[in-house]
């Protein structure tokens, strides 16, 4: 299916960091704990292009992979699945439904009382909404 949200790239250029864009735009990967981590507390990780919910805090857990991990999305259709066999491997590239920013990979190998699946997700690729309260 494709993204709804569509921009040139010159757009995504202006909108995104440099490294924002690198991993978003490019499928880049950002080095494994160079993610500076998220406010405390309950809410909402977006997608950093087009501000789509993705995960919210309480399936976020520390797998000790160095990039922030989750047992699932917010809703199933928030992010898409795709076969990725860059690198050498077969993995599952996560991106954002609605905007098709790369955001990482799933892998089987997450908590098994969450379900078993591990989203590692770029922290470059998140932003945070705090809840309030």
């Amino acid at each position: 299916m494709a993204p709804k949200i569509q921009k040139s790239d010159a757009e995504w250029r202006e909108q995104l960091s440099e490294s924002a864009y690198r991993v978003t735009r490019l499928a880049g990967t950002e080095r494994p704990f160079s993610h500076p981590g998220f406010a405390p507390g309950p809410g909402t990780f977006l997608c950093t292009c087009c501000g789509e919910p993705l995960f919210t805090k309480d399936t976020k857990f520390d797998s000790g992979c160095g990039w922030p991990s989750f047992t699932a999305p917010l809703k199933g259709e928030a992010v898409e699945e795709h076969v990725d066999t860059t690198h050498g491997m077969r993995r599952t590239e996560v991106t954002c439904s609605s905007c098709g920013a790369h955001l990482g990979h799933v892998f089987p190998d997450g908590p098994p009382e969450a379900g078993g699946l591990r989203y590692c997700i770029n922290g470059v690729a998140l932003d945070f909404e705090q809840e309030e309260g």
